[in-house]
């Protein structure tokens, strides 16, 4: 194994011990893992350590990860939270779980248009885990579903991960857009059916029950009341709308390519922010010192997240730099077995790399070999690309790197470190499982 390997095992390493057994917080673990892998650079730690820090602090993530945190604490402090929840409640209130069941959907329905595991746990996450946390969901519980079901911003198609795997040299001469759309949208079902398969076991699991009867407003009532508080979600609906076709053709008439340019996941939380001041400006601070003390009440909590996120896109870049791809790609080129254990192997390596990186970024290094790989070994082209889409799409739920982690436990206000273990058991090994039975025709896909 090459020293980027090496180094990609002692990081993750270090952030299990250093949160886990020393018990210090997940900031102060990204900040030593990232320390670590710059020192595998020999000579060139202090150019690896620069080379990450700037990609990091170039990444829109993390800028888009505390805007959420902000627009998240404004909606709860101004009370929109709690005229959304009370009107959420009264359509599916009396529905065991309902909020988590409405999560899961909304994630399915988004999957295709977001395009990013960001972008799903950023827009649906604003408004389902609050609902969750008010219908006596645990927030762990709620951030870790949301992170989790964040992979379906690649395993739905249309994502731009599918048209990047299109496009790859192995896979554009055997395999079509209609074919594969076709084939990893039934992909993308499959793992949409066990997310709802977690949301049932969760709610016996946890006795999540139904909301007392007392405690719904009827419907007409929470229309009065919450109503004019939905209208922050404009801020959510027209850059989602500006992706899909129709949006798209309007921005290009307007301002031509540089269309292109304007990124869902940066102007979600800005026009939400806008959108929650203008709803709610009678309820604002009006003095400096009020608004000093309110927003020092939030301080803390960018001090973890926002160390985290850097250090963690930091290290990723590190990472890069040192040739894990590369080194990741040999080890899969070289592997010859059964179909099941290729498919198994292909898809760990597709895991791991995701894992550090984004899944986009993993398909755009490695799609092709891992398309050639599980091909070679017996898969038909359809079900290799739609197992490939799905083995990257645990990028959303990968700890330690993943940003929908981030995102959802900001919004959730909860250490992110809790969630790890919960959602490499619950998603991670499930969604890799999902993707090997779908190379091995065990889940069958449309040819």
């Amino acid at each position: 194994m090459g020293v980027a390997v090496w180094a990609l095992i002692t990081y993750i390493a270090i952030i299990v011990v250093w949160n886990t057994v020393l018990k210090r917080n997940i900031g102060e673990a990204m900040l030593v893992g990232f320390v670590a892998v710059c020192l595998f650079g020999g000579g060139d730690a202090l150019e690896l350590a620069r080379a990450g820090l700037d990609e990091a602090l170039s990444e829109e993530v993390v800028f888009a990860a505390l805007a959420f945190v902000f627009m998240g604490y404004l909606m709860t402090e101004l009370g929109l939270i709690d005229r959304q929840v009370t009107l959420l409640n009264s359509v599916f209130g009396r529905l065991r779980g309902g909020s988590a069941y409405v999560s899961t959907s909304a994630a399915a329905l988004l999957g295709g248009p977001a395009g990013s595991g960001s972008g799903i746990a950023a827009s649906v996450g604003s408004v389902t885990i609050p609902w969750m946390i008010r219908s006596r969901w645990r927030p762990d519980l709620a951030a870790s579903l949301v992170a989790g079901n964040a992979g379906l911003g690649i395993s739905i198609p249309p994502s731009s991960s599918m048209f990047l795997l299109l496009g790859s040299a192995a896979v554009a001469p055997v395999l079509s857009a209609d074919q594969l759309i076709v084939a990893a949208f039934a992909g993308g079902l499959w793992t949409v059916l066990y997310r709802f398969v977690v949301v049932f076991s969760w709610v016996r699991r946890f006795r999540i029950e139904k909301i007392s009867g007392e405690d719904i407003a009827p419907l007409r009532i929470a229309l009065q009341q919450g109503f004019g508080s939905l209208l922050v979600y404009a801020g959510i609906a027209i850059p989602v709308v500006l992706t899909l076709d129709v949006g798209v053709r309007f921005l290009e008439s307007r301002v031509g390519d540089a269309a292109d340019d304007i990124s869902v996941i940066v102007w979600i939380p800005v026009l939400t922010i806008l959108a929650t001041l203008l709803v709610a400006w009678r309820r604002l601070p009006r003095t400096g010192r009020e608004w000093s003390t309110y927003l020092g009440n939030m301080a803390s909590r960018y001090a973890v997240i926002g160390a985290t996120l850097l250090f963690a896109f930091a290290a990723a870049a590190s990472l890069g730099e040192l040739g894990l791809v590369a080194q990741l790609t040999a080890i899969m080129e070289g592997f010859e077995a059964p179909l099941w254990i290729v498919a198994s192997v292909v898809g760990l390596l597709l895991v791991v790399i995701a894992a550090p990186l984004t899944g986009t970024a993993t398909i755009a290094a490695v799609g092709g070999v891992a398309f050639s790989a599980l091909t070679a070994a017996g898969a038909p082209p359809a079900a290799a690309a739609t197992a490939i889409l799905i083995f990257a799409s645990t990028e959303g739920a990968s700890p330690p790197g993943a940003a929908p982690i981030y995102i959802a436990t900001g919004i959730a206000g909860v250490d992110p470190s809790r969630t790890f273990l919960r959602l490499i058991l619950w998603f991670v090994l499930p969604i890799l499982a999902i993707g090997v039975l779908v190379a091995t025709g065990l889940l069958p896909v449309p040819a």
